[in-house]
């Protein structure tokens, strides 16, 4: 598997909210839940570096068993797919919706990512704070993500991938990327070039 997937999950976004929006990804024309449980949300917020592999089994135990836990993790998929058409707008050249700003807006206030301070061997860090204690506190990394998203000054570097349905934000020196990855969809497409240029060599075209 290459560098692009963690723990079966797909980090080629450059932003963690479209790396949460990836979670939704189309193989052979279906679409794939990674996210469709609690063991998988844990595995998630791991792989994404947003808690220690440490908490992992405390997580998985106190959510697994915690009312209401369906319930929320419907209102996080339900977001992603918000944010999903948010995405494609800004793709286009449009804004997202005053109601998607609104909801963007309430989870920041009641989701916060507080910042911490902590030190190393060489001085101080500014951090910011995660300890989850329900499935919905894992809006406070991802709110902090999109507030950070919609107010890039070049939004012309958020795209969706030509050959897919996956989404990144360019951080590329000359702003020129195309596919997701060079590993999942660029060098599928280089190859489908390629085999098209021989072909036509050898017709004569």
């Amino acid at each position: 598997m290459n560098s692009d997937w963690r723990d079966g999950f797909l980090f080629l976004g450059n932003q963690l909210c479209l790396d949460f929006l990836n979670t939704r990804p189309v193989d052979d024309g279906t679409a794939q839940e990674l996210l469709p449980d609690c063991a998988s949300l844990v595995r998630w917020l791991k792989a994404a570096d947003l808690v220690p592999p440490r908490e992992v089994k405390r997580l998985d135990r106190d959510w697994s068993g915690q009312q209401g836990f369906t319930e929320m993790m419907g209102q996080l998929r339900e977001f992603r797919e918000r944010l999903r058409q948010a995405v494609l707008q800004m793709e286009t050249g449009g804004l997202p919706s005053r109601a998607f700003i609104s909801t963007v807006n309430e989870l920041l206030l009641a989701h916060p990512h507080i910042d911490h301070v902590t030190q190393t061997g060489s001085g101080f860090v500014r951090g910011q704070r995660f300890e989850p204690q329900v499935p919905l506190d894992v809006f406070g990394p991802i709110m902090d993500s999109v507030a950070t998203l919609l107010t890039m000054p070049d939004q012309s570097r958020l795209r969706k991938c030509e050959n897919c349905v996956l989404h990144f934000y360019d951080t590329s020196k000359k702003g020129t990327r195309r596919w997701c990855s060079m590993n999942i969809c660029g060098n599928r497409l280089k190859v489908a070039a390629y085999t098209r240029r021989k072909r036509a060599e050898l017709s004569g075209d």
